[in-house]
């Protein structure tokens, strides 16, 4: 199939359609007018800005800040005039809503485009255009020189956009480098702007320290170390380095009300100067590469089976004692030879399915309940005292924080001091949740049991495994999109995450009647995130973690090869299965191959192709709850059927 593909960048970006006043072109160099050039723009920055004794100070606290470089100039402009591009950007621009793995946003069109307005437009936005004429001038670049030392900047070459981050809305951890960016920027403009922003709406700038990484590259730790919360008329800028200027934005959890709250800031990035101006030279090949190309270079740690048990077979059923092993963990009906035949046949044809019901009664209920009062007792429930929980929630005890956080964050279990334990029989009569889900990620999955299992319902034969037991806290954590250029995978995770309540019966049964059917919510309806995408291969100018948001990430869509997906449900003892119908009224084809959202004891199964992107969307603060799973990665081998032909 062809699908179509959108450059993502680690950072929003403006459109590259017209959008501006409905009309609005991508960054470009700017024919700015020559009286730009000549107007002083001193009176319209806040009084002092320029002075030797202001630049001094601030070129120290940025030399001396910390974890990078970077500085906080409290207030840039005259406040009339911040006041009057406000007003303007809310009656007259266009904003779009962007959303891919890495971000949600609202943002219009690139400013440097207002030069190609007519006369009649432009009458429109006259305070705007001062502003950025402004920050854009010799003036104004020469200063960010002086602070930062970064180096001659680009008047020609102006890249810059207005950005609302209302409820929802989200920035994960990057570094910003791309092309010829020098210095990263943002002006401040939250609103209702008579009330100062409060901390606990969200939308806080998060600076994060790094480490050396497994290869001896720095890499961001897990948790920001400063948090800057947006102010009226606050300017922060800093010099974009590679391995060194990891930042984020903390999700807005208010919404508009009766104030119209909204975290709206002007935000850009002044280039390197360009080719024809003064201090121009051709870029240098970087030391270090960018959290953008890092994702690329992600591999898998995979561990190996026992080498003296016997491979499975497809052909083969399983014997009484994986039977035994395996009816501990699992839903029986899918441990009868029917069930497992009428499931590779699908697997064959589709290439993903989901299974509902999965695990044994005794165990779901187990976990059903384990899991949603750990969340409470870590304070990550729907009680939890902020939307915004600390960094260091349901860390503590058995869980531990994995990142790095520019490709990924969640929990995951720490390791037994001293060994693994003894087993538990029956599997269900754990008494910590925490160690039901261990026993999952340590006894089932890397089974010779399950993997026999596999190769049935399959008919692939997987030969090393990874498994990892998942806990995404609301708020916080995500994986951001990755691939593997080599090899195809089959992935096998077991959604865990308890429904909210009302829900639990639909995720069981596989239906709803009534109003249940119709108030969707939560999870299943896509506002909490969580949910598992696969993303078609791409060209390398082209990135496909861009979606739209809406009715396309609530429902299962494709496999990961292009198909249709299958879901199975539990029905009086039987597994019934369900073709998952393509969406009619997409407007294009996006890129999206599959979207699952959580839900609690489905085992899902995708044969993901070499070049297919995955990621975890980041869950939401609105989220009552913990997403949790235990996701497994197989590599896998491709059995060959003799032919009654061959003459070999």
């Amino acid at each position: 199939m062809t699908h179509r593909t959108h450059d993502r960048s680690p950072s929003p970006q403006p459109d590259s359609e017209p959008s501006l006043l409905k009309r609005l072109k991508s960054s470009h160099l700017s024919d700015t007018p020559a009286s730009s050039a000549t107007t002083d723009p001193t009176p319209h920055f806040a009084p002092d800005l320029f002075s030797p004794s202001n630049i001094h100070r601030l070129h120290s606290e940025y030399d001396g800040s910390s974890p990078f470089k970077h500085v906080v100039v409290d207030k840039l402009f005259q406040d009339d005039l911040l006041q009057r591009v406000k007003d303007e950007a809310l009656s007259e621009l266009s904003f779009s809503e962007k959303e891919t793995d890495i971000y949600k946003v609202y943002q219009t069109g690139d400013l440097a485009s207002l030069n190609y307005l007519d006369e009649q437009q432009i009458a429109l936005l006259p305070s705007l255009l001062t502003l950025r004429d402004a920050l854009y001038s010799p003036m104004f670049r020469n200063f960010l020189r002086a602070v930062t030392g970064c180096g001659p900047l680009s008047g020609t070459k102006q890249d810059m956009s207005i950005v609302s981050y209302r409820k929802g809305c989200h920035l994960l951890n990057h570094d910003d480098v791309i092309g010829t960016r020098r210095v990263s920027y943002i002006l401040y403009m939250p609103l209702p702007h008579y009330q100062g922003w409060q901390r606990e709406w969200g939308g806080a700038l998060e600076l994060y320290p790094v480490k050396p990484g497994p290869e001896g590259l720095p890499e961001p730790e897990p948790v920001p170390s400063k948090s800057i919360p947006p102010v009226w008329n606050q300017f922060v800028f800093f010099e974009v380095q590679p391995g060194h200027s990891f930042h984020s934005v903390e999700e807005v959890v208010v919404g508009e009300s009766e104030d119209g709250r909204q975290r709206l800031s002007i935000s850009g990035w002044f280039h390197a100067a360009q080719p024809g101006e003064e201090g121009y030279q051709p870029e240098p090949q970087p030391e270090l590469k960018s959290s953008r190309e890092q994702l690329t270079s992600t591999q898998t740690d995979f561990k190996a089976y026992p080498e003296n048990i016997e491979p499975p077979l497809p052909t083969d059923t399983l014997s009484e004692e994986h039977v035994s092993f395996l009816s501990e963990f699992l839903n029986p009906v899918y441990l009868q030879a029917r069930t497992m035949k009428a499931l590779a046949s699908r697997f064959v044809d589709e290439s993903s399915l989901e299974l509902h019901s999965f695990l044994c009664a005794p165990l779901a209920d187990k976990l059903r309940s384990g899991l949603k009062e750990k969340d409470e007792v870590d304070g990550l429930g729907p009680n939890r005292p902020t939307r915004i929980p600390p960094h260091t929630a349901g860390v503590e005890g058995a869980w531990q924080l994995r990142g790095p956080p520019h490709k990924w964050r969640y929990c995951t279990l720490k390791a037994h001091e001293g060994g693994s334990k003894m087993a538990v029989s029956p599997r269900w009569a754990h008494t910590d949740p925490d160690e039901a889900i261990r026993s999952l990620q340590d006894e089932l999955f890397p089974s010779p049991a399950f993997r026999a299992w596999l190769a049935c319902v399959s008919n692939l034969l997987p030969l090393r495994y990874t498994a990892e037991a998942r806990r995404f806290r609301p708020g916080l954590d995500y994986t951001l999109a990755t691939s593997e250029a080599k090899e195809t995978r089959l992935d096998v995770v077991l959604g865990l995450t308890p429904q909210v309540d009302g829900q639990d019966t639909v995720a069981q049964n596989g239906h709803a009647n009534g109003d249940e059917a119709e108030i969707e919510h939560g999870w299943q309806s896509g506002e909490w995130g969580g949910w598992e995408c696969y993303m078609a291969p791409h060209d390398e100018e082209d990135d496909p973690a861009v979606y739209r948001s809406g009715s396309s990430k609530k429902k299962n869509g494709q496999s990961a090869n292009g198909t249709n997906g299958t879901n199975g449900h539990v029905e009086n003892g039987e597994v019934e299965m369900h073709d998952e119908e393509e969406d009619e009224d997409e407007e294009e084809d996006d890129g999206t191959l599959l979207t699952v959202q959580p839900g609690f004891n489905r085992l899902l199964l995708v044969l993901r192709d070499e070049g297919v992107m995955r990621f975890v969307k980041y869950v939401s603060a609105a989220a009552e709850g913990s997403r949790w799973d235990i996701c497994g990665e197989f590599e896998i081998g491709m059995v060959q059927e003799e032919s009654d032909n061959d003459e070999s």
